[in-house]
């Protein structure tokens, strides 16, 4: 998919001839923990200085396919390159893949006359941070992890401009500026949207609220878990509000055809919402995985949290949410200890403990960042001028 260009882009500069306006172009994609922090750069890219052109390189299959469209940016096709993980038929075929992603990553280098490339990692992110040294092209990284990933591993070894989230992150000489994050979420004021929130979701104003998520794709144990300790979260006088993840459902007994748990007390499932912000505004207390995204959202917004790491893959999730536990602001749960049983034993009386949890907002909030975007612009724009200087 190949967006039309914006006016004044670099389609319409003659063949040679050398723009005025700084351009910009952003690699990464996938999952929306590359595609978020993308967009939310993007937006500051454009707020700082209006007539910056950005190109935006993703794959066909990623979310970025979606979303950037919908915001408003040019989106450039790159062949997928995963990383070969075991001697195979894919891995006798990436040496080709990655040079036929390099060559198409370097012509869109060159067509949009760049001044900066840009990375957040994902499967764009190689050819990307390759073609910018092939053409030249000064590079930005920012990885979202407490653990890199391969291609910001390799990208870092191509420039001095690496930001990360977390201190924690093994990458040399990087500045910790946080995650970017979009503007809803950074500038949200809790208090202000608590009472369209709880109108949104059909909450009630007088309940104690408990938001569980599990990322876009949900959490099979977050929601059996809650899903059978309903009844005793709703006689305790805690409504929930439970995003499940695209095709995943709570098992309740009593949900009517919105979602919502008949009775005095709503539980309220549904598998997505595009008003995050309002499900924050509403919340009391959350139990989520461990997402940098997630991670970074809660402590910019200052709500406790318990995290539940991700029982697969390489681990980054548990460090993601380590400092901000280590703060006081949350608490670590292991994938396996979260029972029914254990939303009773453990999560009822943190919710009714008012005071711990107002400890834990505070503390969550002193290790929250909600400038990540503008500081990761203004780096960008920085490494960009000087290169055209």
């Amino acid at each position: 998919m190949n967006t039309p260009p914006p006016s004044g882009s670099a389609s319409e500069h003659s063949a040679g001839a050398r723009h005025t306006a700084l351009s910009v172009v952003l690699a990464g994609g996938g999952s929306a923990g590359h595609v978020n922090p993308l967009l939310a750069t993007a937006d500051a890219l454009r707020a700082a200085d209006p007539q910056v052109r950005i190109t935006v390189l993703g794959t066909a299959d990623g979310l970025e396919a979606r979303l950037v469209p919908e915001r408003g940016y040019r989106l450039e096709l790159v062949p997928k390159v995963p990383f070969p993980r075991r001697p195979n038929t894919a891995a006798l075929k990436f040496p080709v893949t990655l040079r036929r992603s390099i060559t198409r990553a370097a012509d869109l280098i060159r067509e949009a006359q760049a001044d900066v490339v840009v990375g957040f990692g994902g499967y764009v992110a190689t050819p990307a941070y390759l073609a910018a040294r092939r053409t030249r092209t000064p590079i930005v990284i920012h990885e979202q992890n407490a653990r890199p990933g391969l291609a910001n591993k390799l990208g870092a070894r191509f420039t001095a401009h690496v930001a990360t989230t977390f201190p924690s992150t093994p990458l040399p000489g990087a500045e910790v500026i946080g995650l970017p994050m979009r503007a809803e979420i950074a500038d949200l004021d809790r208090a202000a949207l608590r009472e369209e929130g709880l109108a949104h979701f059909g909450l009630r104003d007088d309940r104690t609220t408990l938001l569980v998520f599990g990322g876009s794709l949900g959490a099979q144990r977050l929601n059996q878990a809650f899903g059978q300790a309903a009844d005793d979260l709703r006689a305790a006088g805690v409504q929930v509000l439970h995003l499940t993840g695209g095709g995943k459902t709570v098992d309740l007994a009593e949900l009517d055809a919105d979602g919502v748990g008949t009775g005095e007390t709503p539980y309220v499932a549904v598998d997505y919402t595009d008003r995050m912000d309002l499900a924050y505004a509403v919340a009391d207390l959350v139990v989520a995985r461990a997402g940098a995204g997630t991670v970074c959202e809660l402590t910019a917004v200052g709500l406790p949290a318990i995290y539940v790491p991700l029982p697969i893959g390489n681990g980054e999730q548990r460090l993601n949410a380590q400092d901000v536990v280590a703060a006081g602001g949350g608490l670590l749960v292991d994938d396996a200890s979260v029972t029914p049983d254990w939303v009773r034993e453990s999560v009822l009386p943190l919710l009714a403990d008012r005071d711990r949890l107002a400890q834990m907002a505070d503390a969550a909030a002193v290790m929250g960042n909600r400038d990540a975007a503008e500081v990761l612009a203004q780096r960008v724009i920085s490494a960009a001028r000087r290169s055209t200087a």
